[in-house]
């Protein structure tokens, strides 16, 4: 990424709430609540210190 290249990851629901939860700072009590569909795509836009300047997606916290 910080060479510009594009990168796909496809995971388990649990890995990709850990990324998730990583990417985002989220606090461990709220990433339990996250919930995250089936084959929906999350994308992130990162500057060039890796801080997530957008994200597109249809995750929603219960």
């Amino acid at each position: 990424m910080l060479d510009g290249k594009k990168v796909i990851i496809a995971a388990h629901g649990n890995s990709l709430r850990a990324l998730t939860k990583h990417i985002e700072n989220i606090s461990d009590e709220d990433v339990i609540n996250l919930e995250m569909a089936t084959g929906e795509p999350v994308v992130y836009d990162f500057d060039d210190k890796l801080n997530v300047t957008n994200k597109f997606a249809n995750i929603y916290y219960s």
